[in-house]
């Protein structure tokens, strides 16, 4: 039998602990503001306590750099619960809605109820913050939750447990720990919403059995975000900025740069400024990046050998090596590595890279470019680097990704206005801040009407002459 061990109570049955906090969920369906913001405050509390354990759990897992760690895990998560505090009592207002003139002498309101209990199902690369930034969302909307972090990153996933357990009852909020399995029986059980982040081949798993429950889900997948770089774009701030994009946390990232298209004329000028930043940022003293400390290392042998395999594959088929390629299985760092002269043909241009591998393509007209882009399945993101505001107009119109962002890239997952996620391939459903709260939360909407005023009763059986001449107005004039 499965079970969720915690440090107070060794052993629970996974089936029990659902129907715990369903038996919970109803009573937090009546939430006030105050008490779901009390529980975000408990999260930063303990963030703030144990701030220096979640460096080293992440050091652990995969050698993450500390100042990385807390960019890109401690942030993301204490901001996200910030603009859910500030924001949260009028996320939970009812929204008044116009009326229509057939419904004249009716109100109708938009109330946002909890969905329920929810299953988090978090990846590997950003063990913390993908795990509790959706955990935000679901206690936002007043959702119960059980999580389902990686077992690829045992030292994080640990922490984490260790976190919910001095912070939760179980029935409120648990973790789960283990292997395929594990989240094989869990999606077995009927939840209201389950959120996923990890890959689209895993992601169809979720939603089909999902789909078994009418469980409603977010999807956040990936894909391979192109970079599209115009004729006239500041190649030394585009390189730069791509550089940092691609390799923190050593390239394993869901909305990296996962290839680049450069126009012809300016590919030589992309490589050499390319090359300058990866010098600057991870090599300052000529001494390798190899002992940089902050680059990152790959999650583990599996991935490493994957992308190993990949530079072998694209080399072997013509690929060039314009920069990087070093590598040591021992301590599984892979160096930064530009490639030009790719083809389609190769591994590298088939699949999400989630590594630090960077394919270089040109193009000769950006009409070519962006045909490129949506002759693959819609990304995560897409990336334009340029000045021109028709041709950027155009990039935005004529091709399709879950997010897009001009003259940066990565930087919108920051950006808790903006909703974040896929398209189609790339995910269903958006997260972060107002956008997150909705995906835990049903949109109900109600319609009041006033005792003694019936706006239909000219339109019931028998429908006589006058309320066919009605139906014919309404369908001619609204």
């Amino acid at each position: 039998m499965l079970s969720h061990q915690t440090k107070e109570n060794p052993v629970f049955n996974i089936e029990q602990l659902f129907n715990n906090q369903k038996l919970t969920s109803l009573v937090w369906r009546d939430s006030s503001a105050s008490e779901r913001i009390d529980r975000l405050k408990k999260i930063t509390a303990w963030i703030k306590e144990h701030q220096q354990e979640i460096r080293d759990a992440l050091m652990s897992d995969f050698g993450k750099p500390e100042a990385e760690t807390d960019l890109s895990e401690i942030f993301p998560v204490t901001a996200e619960i910030n603009h859910s505090i500030k924001n949260l009592k009028k996320w939970m207002k009812p929204k008044s809605v116009s009326t229509p003139l057939p419904m004249l002498g009716t109100s109708g309101k938009i109330y946002f109820e909890p969905k329920g209990t929810s299953l988090i199902i978090s990846p590997w690369n950003y063990p913390f913050n993908l795990t509790i930034g959706p955990l935000i969302s679901a206690l936002s909307a007043g959702c119960t939750a059980i999580i389902k972090p990686s077992e690829l990153t045992p030292h994080t996933s640990k922490l984490v447990s260790n976190m919910i357990t001095d912070l939760f009852e179980p029935n409120e909020v648990a973790v789960v720990l283990g292997e395929v399995e594990v989240s094989t029986e869990l999606l077995k059980l009927p939840f209201d919403h389950i959120f996923f982040t990890g890959s689209p081949a895993v992601g169809k798993i979720v939603m089909k059995a999902a789909s078994e429950n009418l469980s409603s889900v977010t999807l956040e997948l990936g894909g391979k975000s192109p970079v599209i770089l115009d004729e006239d774009a500041d190649f030394k701030d585009a390189a730069e900025k791509i550089v940092w994009g691609k390799f923190v946390n050593c390239g394993q990232t869901c909305i990296a740069p996962d290839y680049i298209l450069v126009h012809e004329s300016q590919r030589e000028t992309l490589l050499s400024e390319m090359k300058v930043a990866l010098q600057k940022m991870y090599d300052p003293d000529y001494k390798g990046i190899e002992k940089s400390p902050d680059m990152a290392r790959i999650v583990n042998d599996k991935h490493f050998k994957r992308l190993t395999g990949i530079i072998e594959d694209a080399l072997s088929k013509g690929a060039a090596l314009a920069f990087g390629g070093k590598h040591s299985p021992h301590t599984r760092y892979i160096e930064p590595t530009l490639l030009t002269e790719v083809t389609d043909e190769m591994q590298v241009m088939q699949e999400e890279i989630f590594g630090p591998i960077l394919p270089i393509q040109t193009y000769s007209t950006l009409e070519k470019a962006i045909a490129y882009v949506n002759s693959k399945p819609k990304p995560l993101a897409l990336y334009y680097f340029g000045q021109n505001s028709e041709n950027t107009s155009k990039t935005l119109r004529e091709t399709s990704s879950g997010n897009a962002v001009i003259n940066d890239c990565v930087l919108h997952f920051l950006h808790l206005g903006l909703p974040f996620g896929g398209v189609n391939t790339s995910g269903i459903g958006k997260s972060h801040g107002y956008h997150g709260f909705l995906a835990f939360s049903n949109e109900k909407g109600v319609l009041k009407q006033r005792v003694g005023l019936n706006n239909v009763t000219l339109l019931r059986p028998p429908y006589g002459i006058k309320a066919k001449q009605i139906i014919s107005s309404l369908i001619k004039w609204f």
